[in-house]
């Protein structure tokens, strides 16, 4: 085998099990007969709980357990309470598992029912009595409104800014040109094919959640302090998972009240979002408005640039929510362009809406979306080449290692010649004919650039374990959580290439709180590049602990491991590990059977890179054709070039199908009106053309691989450049600052407000 890390792609070992329907997602391993659990929620997005009874849901057939707020806390849940991060100084709120005193969103969670079948939990969740006064929904991304929290005065969640305003208006004041753009993100749900779900057994000591998560270690936590159990007795498991995208990454009320239940029950309860539920009470996210200004000196050098956001918070402060418009936006806010004077503030919102949070990027395709919207922009207004504009103001590769204007110190970048290698496939030469032909058949042709880079977010320390089985085996405990990226095949690869094991002899165990002690999970393009540096880290321990014990077995003073294997002089024999644990075995050596490590990151790894593409528009119909798409990345070193790609194209589809068509909408009372697959659009095959991806590895020195992390790029640049795109095909007919989506009617109107049509 190559070395592993130069780019050399191995077949995906999960596959065959996945797409043969063998596959163990949560909902299919549940106990033998598992109880069933269903949720009563909020049928209005705000109001005051006056009553709740239970009486004869509790008398209906088949049911098990019916409990409010109350009975949990009479049941034993110590702390109703979620948890989120918040800002210095933000607003003290809390986020109750089942809603008390109060609503705040259509499909708060009210009432949990537990039956012998989903159909009677159903059925008994009819008979909740849920008498409410109606309150004022809070629906606008400003202050004001009825509270929806106290201590949250006219619904401010948190005020945060960054950097220095008064220099940064002064550069802007002084600035030979000014570019102006108020933006907006719209919100979009996150809809991975598996919906969340869970399910909870008792054992008399212990409890076991299996939920399909991110990561075990967390919610391993928030459970112990919920039901007020030792750490020791909770054990938390997760197996397949059927996307995640950030959405599973964090608390959720169902949880803890289906691990109470089974406790209370001494039977296991289970649970499964259907679609309409998690349309209902997921989080949603985006959903900001930011307004941005960039200045530019003479020659157009980007002299200042400031941006404030107003994001909306939902309902509640979840998890990450209160971070990715502000802190995590900041990250990455001056992109790759050398500024030097730079002001980011945000203010958060509280709405009569399901909360926001993490979704593929948090924050980072927020801010590129902007950066790159303003971009073109200028470039339009200045009368230059968008190309050549970002050109000018890259980061010059002299000035690497690069501390930006928030803080982020760019290890390594060469951003120009990235972006070279993007034009070369652009074909910009016959940009005019293509054109041309578009307007030849009645349609619009626009072309779109975006440059993106991101920063790799989470903990940079990371765990492995090995352990040598009995049957000549070998489990690798991980402690980050595959959502479908392939982690199974990248880490059995690179212990193999590593070790010389081979790889149809190495089990890839994730997700499980009892064979691992901690993990950072998944999320924030972390999990190879922290994971493979933690197997290094337990390669090296398990290499020096056989190393004395093979020499003694071969009768030398020392071997070294080389290939995969122990030699020494003088002796022809070279033991693999596999050789070295089955010695170990024979001789009562059990302590050199299992072997762990953990190991920290230097610093994060910055991925980025070029996004072009070329749309059609029908003024006729305002339908958006999306023809092409291309992406050159710099991913440093690719540690598989087809799980690398893949990763691209699944971003890629979710920034275009936001641009193209996703949009979450609510009336005035908060009811959601776009809350299944009927109003939800999401892209098809169809929808898509294929991709051409090409990487320009520029490799890291942050980790010992050179590697950079490739899970949320795609999406982190396809948004401003498919929005880039549609902008340039519309201009022409005087379209200026259009908002997302570009729905085939949004488009159309737009057009014919540009016409001077009122109607």
């Amino acid at each position: 085998m190559n070395a592993f890390g130069k780019s050399q792609s191995v077949k995906r070992v999960e596959d065959v099990r996945l797409l043969t329907g063998h596959g163990r997602y949560v909902d299919d391993i549940a106990p033998e007969g598992s109880l069933f659990a269903y949720f009563f929620r909020s049928p209005v997005a705000h109001a005051k709980i006056t009553s709740i009874g239970l009486d004869e849901a509790r008398a209906a057939e088949g049911v098990h357990y019916v409990a409010d707020a109350a009975q949990l806390r009479a049941d034993g849940m110590v702390d109703l309470q979620l948890n989120g991060a918040t800002h210095k100084g933000a607003a003290e709120t809390k986020r109750p598992v089942l809603a008390e005193g109060r609503v705040r969103y259509v499909g708060d969670p009210v009432v949990m029912v537990v039956a012998g079948t989903l159909e009677q939990a159903k059925d008994a969740a009819e008979l909740v009595e849920f008498d409410f006064e109606d309150l004022p929904a809070h629906m606008a991304l400003e202050p004001g409104g009825e509270p929806l929290h106290e201590g949250a005065e006219d619904n401010v969640a948190f005020d945060w800014d960054m950097g220095e305003e008064t220099t940064v208006m002064e550069a802007l004041e002084g600035a030979a040109h000014r570019v102006k753009l108020s933006i907006v993100d719209n919100r979009v749900a996150v809809v991975p094919m598996e919906p969340r779900g869970c399910f909870a057994e008792w054992d008399g000591t212990r409890i076991h959640l299996a939920v399909n998560g991110q990561g075990v270690w967390g919610q391993k936590d928030s459970l112990a302090r919920q039901l007020g159990l030792q750490k020791e007795n909770v054990r938390v498991t997760t197996p397949d998972v059927g996307g995640g995208f950030g959405l599973k990454g964090f608390e959720f009320p169902e949880y803890a009240p289906c691990a109470l239940a089974a406790k209370v029950l001494g039977k296991p309860v289970r649970w499964m979002a259907d679609r309409g539920e998690s349309m209902l009470s997921d989080n949603g996210a985006r959903d900001l408005v930011s307004h941005a200004e960039l200045g530019f000196d003479e020659n157009h050098k980007i002299v200042a640039y400031r941006c404030d956001n107003v994001c909306n918070m939902g309902a509640y402060n979840s998890g990450f929510g209160q971070m990715i418009q502000s802190f995590l936006f900041g990250r990455v806010f001056p992109g790759t362009y050398d500024i030097t004077q730079g002001y980011l503030t945000c203010r958060g919102i509280f709405t009569n809406t399901a909360q926001t949070d993490a979704y593929r990027g948090a924050g980072r395709p927020e801010a590129i979306f902007v950066l790159e919207r303003m971009m073109d922009e200028a470039a339009k207004q200045l009368g230059v080449s968008p190309w050549d504009l970002r050109r000018k103001n890259f980061i010059a590769n002299d000035k690497f290692p690069y501390k930006t204007v928030s803080g982020e110190l760019y290890d390594v970048g060469d951003f120009g010649a990235v972006l070279g290698d993007l034009e070369a496939q652009a074909e910009l030469d016959g940009f005019a004919a293509r054109r041309e032909k578009s307007a030849k058949a009645g349609k619009l042709r626009g072309g779109g650039l975006s440059y993106y880079i991101e920063s790799i977010l989470g903990d940079p320390t990371e765990g492995a374990a090995v352990e040598f089985n009995e049957d000549g085996t070998v489990d690798l405990m991980v402690g980050t959580q595959s959502n479908g990226q392939g982690h199974e095949t990248v880490y059995a690869a690179f212990l193999a290439e590593r070790t010389g094991i081979p790889i149809e002899k190495i089990n890839v165990i994730q997700g499980d709180s009892d064979r691992i002690a901690k993990g950072g999970g998944t999320g924030g393009s972390r999990s190879v590049t922290n994971q493979t540096n933690a197997t290094i880290a337990t390669v090296k321990v398990m290499v020096e602990a056989f190393a004395p014990f093979v020499a003694e077995e071969l009768g030398v003073d020392e071997v070294e491991f080389e290939d995969g294997a122990f030699g020494a002089p003088g002796t022809n024999q070279k033991p693999t590990l596999l050789d070295a644990a089955d010695m170990a075995r024979a001789n009562g050596r059990t302590e050199l059977l299992r072997h762990e490590s953990e190991a920290t990151l230097d610093g994060r790894s910055y991925p980025n890179g070029g996004h072009y593409c070329e749309v059609e528009v029908d003024p006729e119909t305002g339908e958006v054709e999306l023809l092409n798409y291309m992406v050159v990345d710099d991913f440093g070193n690719l540690v598989n070039p087809t799980l690398a790609e893949g990763q691209v194209h699944g971003g890629v589809a979710q920034g275009a199908g936001q641009i193209l068509m996703e949009n979450m909408a609510f009336d005035e009372d908060g009811q959601l009106l776009s809350g299944s697959f009927m109003d939800y659009a999401m892209p098809r095959a169809a929808d898509l053309p294929f991709y051409r991806f090409t990487p320009h590895p520029v490799p890291s020195i942050q980790n010992p691989l050179g590697m950079k992390g490739c899970g949320e790029a795609g999406t982190v640049g396809a948004m401003a450049a498919v929005t880039n795109a549609v902008i340039d095909a519309l201009w022409e007919k005087g379209v200026r600052n259009a908002q997302i989506p570009f729905t085939p009617q949004r488009v159309w109107a737009l057009l014919k407000e540009a016409e001077g049509d009122a109607s």
